[in-house]
């Protein structure tokens, strides 16, 4: 194999690692608003409904994700004899689009095909405008680059928590963490959504911010 062939393998190799790597990862953005009181360790919540969400074990499942979080933070939930201070909503939602993108790939225009030279003149064979049909080392592969087109699916997932002091109507704490990539199943991707909607909880007020983290398939 010529070197450059080897350089260009070696590229390929290190492109597809580095492809392979940011595949792993899920970015989310958050954007978190909120008035958090010194003093909240201990407060009691509870999670608010509409309807009939309160039935849904999907719902349970992420409430339970956040239930964790939120004792993390010093608060603790409602029991028969201890009513609720705090009010805790949260929303979530999925939806998916097509995406057509242009690629751009190399090709090699010479494997398998003759090459049609200038001929030449051999007293004993005639005239020969024919090369090689494969690769060779008079010869060597060149390639070159086309235009493809792909389509795959994207998915917007999001997760929004608000917290509400009972006594006062007053919000202290409202998150929105929005993240896009081709996992469509949202209880997959649920439980980074938790966890970046509280890291460094508080947050910085009103300034969207962007957290990557691991993502195990």
């Amino acid at each position: 194999m010529p070197s450059w062939q080897r350089g260009f393998l070696v590229i390929l190799v290190a492109f597809s690692f580095l492809v392979s790597g940011c595949a792993t990862k899920i970015r989310s953005e958050v954007t978190s608003f909120h008035q958090w009181p010194a003093d909240v360790a201990g407060r009691r919540f509870t999670f608010i409904h509409e309807g009939d969400e309160g039935k849904s074990l999907e719902r349970q499942s992420y409430e339970n994700l956040i239930r964790g979080e939120l004792l993390k933070l010093g608060l603790t939930e409602q029991t028969a004899e201890t009513p609720s201070q705090l009010a805790v909503r949260v929303e979530y939602r999925i939806n998916g689009r097509d995406v057509r993108v242009i690629e751009t790939v190399l090709v090699d225009p010479w494997y398998g095909t003759p090459w049609y030279g200038p001929g030449f003149y051999n007293p004993y064979w005639g005239w020969y405008g024919y090369g090689p049909p494969y690769p060779g080392p008079m010869w060597p592969s060149m390639p070159v680059a086309r235009e493809q087109s792909r389509r795959y699916s994207v998915f917007h997932s999001e997760l929004r928590i608000r917290i509400t002091d009972k006594a006062s109507e007053q919000t202290w704490f409202e998150v929105t963490v929005k993240s896009e990539g081709e996992q469509g199943n949202l209880a997959t991707v649920m439980p980074y959504l938790v966890q970046a909607a509280f890291k460094d909880f508080p947050g910085t007020h009103g300034v969207p911010r962007v957290i990557e983290m691991k993502f195990n398939k």
